[in-house]
């Protein structure tokens, strides 16, 4: 039986939000972010109808939430995803069940195409990309620095079955 289930994230969740995107933040593979960002910050970086949990009882094991890529409209159906899921449940089908959920309120709200820019040295998070559809479309070579250090991220999307066919 798979622990957890999906429900939106609420204000008064940032906290346990916040103490998992630290937690990623941490291994110096999830994101460039050097710190996690307050909420009033990261509240105006994410589309709304888009945030999710998974709870069990009180605890949050896990988020995801997407992010617009760009203000031109010829990009409104295309966000970027953000999948976090608790060190303590890693391996246990959160991050599976997020982006299954994530995935559907996308195509639900007009999304065609999601995007993640993932390091390579992150094997689970690609190998959770792959299993719910995305493709590699390339690596974007030392796209940014941190820590000093040039990095690279590979780019990965999926493009819905159900949105954006005509």
């Amino acid at each position: 039986m798979q622990m957890g289930y999906v429900d939106k994230m609420k204000k008064d969740d940032w906290h346990q939000v916040a103490d998992i995107y630290q937690e990623g933040i941490a291994t110096g593979n999830a994101t460039f972010q050097k710190d996690v960002p307050s909420w009033e910050e990261w509240d105006g970086s994410h589309i709304k109808v888009s945030r999710i949990v998974a709870r069990e009882n009180n605890s949050l094991l896990g988020w995801a939430a997407l992010s617009p890529v760009s203000s031109r409209c010829v990009y409104s159906g295309v966000a970027e995803v953000s999948v976090y899921v608790s060190n303590q449940y890693n391996g246990k089908g959160i991050g599976s069940l997020l982006l299954d959920a994530l995935i559907e309120i996308s195509e639900q709200n007009g999304y065609w195409t999601l995007q993640s820019g993932i390091f390579p040295e992150n094997v689970a998070s690609i190998k959770l990309h792959e299993k719910h559809g995305f493709r590699i479309v390339g690596r974007r070579e030392k796209i940014g620095k941190m820590d000093g250090v040039w990095r690279d991220t590979v780019l990965m999307e999926r493009r819905s079955k159900r949105v954006g066919i005509e």
